[in-house]
């Protein structure tokens, strides 16, 4: 009998263990974000604030796309309080779905430049990502390149890699494009772009720099911060970056293309006081330090420095188009893509 109420004990405490009692009560104020940022580069710097403000932070990672399907199908029952995400095309495809809350905010509106949040406050860039030329130290001088339009020319014939069209970042690109230059124009030079592919599309920029060193191509267009990443793997990579659209007159100059990682308060927050609080803090120095160290991305707030490792690259000119016109326009680069047969 002692045996059998012995083992009725333990296995009363196995299944507490397991989960099947009451989770214990939340301690304080909380926080739900929903992010398409991995756990590895978030975590931290949730972790400070709430050291700084004693607000926890629970999180759900997942891509993109998923995120906001469950943000519209959970409506004002969704527990989330903040979306964070990739590409202005994904923020203002949140905005337009209208899980997004207005905000006003000085604090905001003075760290975060116009041209890198939403112009009605219902998001805001938090990082700063430069997809630019990428070419091979090589066999490739820098004085060959000029801006995204001229890697349509005859010389770089066999000599592209890009990454697919399907990608959000190459969309934004495209969009981009069309506003400097006109649908008719960037069609054309897309068109060229496809005619001058040494291989298929990959499906990442990371294969891109890797078929760059491998000499399967000689340039291509990425994300900065894939690059760096790289380079701290493998500082000797024989694979340069060079700043696109920097000289010339008109469009030619018109800067680099800038996209951002960037956050919002859902409509749905129950917590709307400690949300925003929490993108205004994602906002100020410290924080722009430790998210871009991280990403290594650029920071949106110019008072923040970047990483000693993009430092190397010096400084650039940045395209100043409102990202809003990167989702606006987001359907119109996807069909121009598809009619010139970039997939």
């Amino acid at each position: 009998m002692i045996r059998i109420i012995a083992l009725s004990v333990i296995a009363t405490l196995v299944l507490s263990a397991c989960g099947n009692s009451e989770p214990p009560a939340v301690k304080g104020p909380e926080l739900v974000v929903y992010s398409s940022r991995i756990e590895q580069l978030i975590k931290p710097i949730f972790d400070d604030f709430t050291e700084e403000t004693g607000i926890s932070i629970r999180y759900v990672t997942d891509e993109a796309g998923p995120l906001l399907a469950r943000l519209k199908a959970e409506g004002d029952n969704s527990p989330a309080d903040m979306l964070i995400t990739v590409d202005a095309g994904n923020l203002w495809h949140a905005a337009e779905m209208g899980i997004l809350e207005r905000v006003n905010s000085t604090v905001l509106n003075e760290n975060i430049p116009p041209a890198l949040r939403d112009e009605q406050g219902r998001w805001y860039g938090v990082s700063i990502r430069a997809r630019t030329i990428v070419y091979a130290t090589d066999r490739v001088k820098p004085e060959e390149l000029a801006g995204y339009e001229d890697l349509a020319g005859p010389e770089w014939s066999g000599r592209l890699c890009l990454r697919t069209s399907k990608k959000v970042y190459n969309q934004s690109l495209v969009a981009s494009m069309i506003v400097a230059l006109g649908e008719e124009k960037a069609e054309q030079i897309v068109a060229g772009w496809v005619d001058n592919l040494a291989v298929s599309p990959f499906a990442s920029d990371n294969k891109v720099i890797e078929a760059i060193d491998a000499g399967q191509c000689d340039v291509g267009l990425v994300n900065t911060y894939y690059l760096a990443r790289m380079l701290v793997d493998q500082a000797d990579l024989p694979v340069g970056l060079f700043w696109a659209n920097q000289r010339g007159e008109g469009a030619a100059s018109r800067g680099v293309h800038v996209n951002v990682s960037g956050a919002g308060i859902t409509k749905a927050s129950k917590n709307k006081e400690n949300a925003l609080r929490l993108l205004e803090w994602l906002s100020g120095p410290s924080a722009q330090y430790d998210f871009a160290h991280l990403n290594k991305e650029y920071p949106v707030n110019d008072k923040t420095a970047p990483s000693t490792l993009i430092e190397q690259w010096g400084s650039f000119r940045a395209d100043t188009m409102p990202l809003t016109e990167a989702g606006r326009l987001q359907g119109a680069a996807i069909r121009l893509m598809d009619r010139v047969g970039y997939r």
